[in-house]
């Protein structure tokens, strides 16, 4: 059996203790089992290796090739013969089990595979009071078995590609034919095909970087991320394209504009009137954020302007540090708890919470470092940030901020609307992932498309 031999120095059986070999005979003639340790069921494998043991050589005298082999003698339900050793290295690497039987040069791959999974437990950062708990897991085919069985219909399509040289990264794209825009759907798959890297290393964050078009100094994000399957039901409902990437938590769905990314899965686990207030509130919190210091910080530039009822904004007790480097320094104190937070023990958390909030409170005031309205309306913007689901969009907007804070010092008024211009300069030339208007349904105009942004309406009429 030398073209084994072959298989076995591509494999690197030798090299690698994960990569078992077992030799057995099967009706008289010689035959090897390859499998990854771990990424096998031991249960089907050893019942499969029972039942081929007791086959005669008699009985061998029928099999006239590996095909007719599994047709007689391999109850199992995922099988296919494979010749080309590098689709044999893909499928063995993948968890899938082959089977060499002299004298045939091919491989009957059996795909008795099985994953290391967590629990499809809720996702920490979009819980919801009501409706599902879980939340997509690392593993594409328990994913994509999520979206079945939320999806009974004929035309959900799910197709499977391979990305990397060397991770060969299992990735899919779902959606619904006859909804979903079917040229976008072939220039996505087309685009997916073709990408030329050695491996999704971060997982979705790679494939996002090579499939969307390059464009650095814009922050606002493209692609809409979430670990709810029935957050992905929906948008494969409304005609969007969910891609699933094995090793992620997470999906991407695709084509998503601005105001896609105002809707929490909260909106529609109450009733319209409800959902719809809830949604306006985080609309107006999110507006807040981006323009509370800026303007605050424009308006008390010349204090002595303000109207006696904003009299209250002004500075009483200024500082040595200047009020512009003060809210720059707890932007980056606010983005310094955070990354801390990430790595904090959950046992210590909450004493990590608490010496922040006195650091960055009381001594901080005391010491004179920074004035008590600086900690208030960056305590405020701390809080309305949370109240955006998008990671993405929420840092797109502080970077924004930033930016106007920054031109507001420099050239007071003028520099504040020249902020403005850049920010509506921005929104105006992003393009979503298919190429459309990143503005719909403000631009192009479409009225009732819009109403349902800022309004949850009943899902009856949504779903007509």
């Amino acid at each position: 059996m030398q073209y084994m031999e072959q298989v076995e120095a591509l494999l690197r059986v030798r090299d690698s203790f994960d990569i078992l070999c077992r030799k057995v005979e099967i009706g008289g003639r010689r035959a090897r089992l390859y499998v990854v340790d771990g990424l096998c069921k031991d249960e089907i494998l050893q019942k499969l290796l029972q039942f081929w043991m007791e086959i005669t050589p008699e009985e061998m005298q029928v099999v006239d090739g590996l095909a007719r082999f599994s047709e007689k003698y391999l109850a199992y339900t995922e099988t296919e013969v494979c010749a080309a050793p590098p689709d044999m290295a893909k499928n063995l690497l993948s968890g899938a089990a082959l089977l060499f039987l002299e004298p045939y040069r091919e491989a009957l791959v059996v795909d008795a595979r099985t994953y290391p999974v967590r629990s499809v437990g809720e996702p920490d950062d979009e819980r919801v009071l009501r409706g599902a708990h879980d939340g997509f897991v690392e593993t594409l085919i328990f994913n994509v078995a999520l979206l079945r069985r939320r999806i009974r219909d004929t035309r959900l399509t799910i197709e499977a590609l391979s990305v990397g040289r060397r991770s060969k990264t299992d990735v899919a794209i779902a959606y619904l034919a006859g909804k979903a825009d079917a040229k976008f759907v072939k220039d996505l798959r087309a685009r997916i095909a073709r990408l030329d890297v050695n491996s999704l290393t971060m997982g979705q964050e790679s494939l996002t970087e090579a499939l969307v078009d390059k464009g650095w100094y814009n922050p606002f994000p493209k692609v809409r991320y979430t670990e709810r399957p029935d957050s992905a039901a929906a948008a494969i409902a409304e005609g969007r394209v969910v891609v699933i990437i094995d090793n992620s938590a997470s999906v991407m769905l695709l084509p998503v504009s601005l105001f896609d990314f105002m809707q929490e899965n909260n909106d529609f686990c109450f009733p319209p009137a409800v959902g719809g207030y809830l949604r306006l509130v985080r609309m107006i919190v999110f507006l807040l954020t981006i323009y509370l210091t800026p303007v605050w910080y424009l308006l008390i530039q010349r204090p002595e302007r303000l109207p006696a009822w904003l009299s209250f904004i002004a500075v009483e007790q200024p500082t040595a540090v200047p009020v512009i480097f003060q809210l720059f320094i707890f932007e980056l104190a606010i983005d310094a708890l955070k990354l801390a937070s990430l790595n904090t023990p959950s046992a210590l958390s909450n004493s990590f919470s608490v010496i922040g909030a006195l650091i960055l409170g009381d001594f901080a005031v005391q010491a004179r470092w920074f004035v008590p309205e600086v900690i208030l309306y960056m305590g405020l913007v701390a809080i309305g940030n949370f109240t955006q689901p998008s990671y993405e969009l929420s840092y797109a907007f502080k970077l924004m901020r930033l930016l106007i804070l920054v031109l507001t010092a420099v050239f007071g008024a003028w520099g504040f609307w020249a902020g403005q211009a850049v920010l509506v300069l921005l929104l105006a030339t992003n393009r979503t992932v298919s190429g459309g208007s990143y503005l719909y349904p403000l631009f192009p105009f479409d009225a009732q498309a819009l109403r349902g942004v800022f309004w949850r309406g009943p899902m009856n009429r949504e779903n007509s």
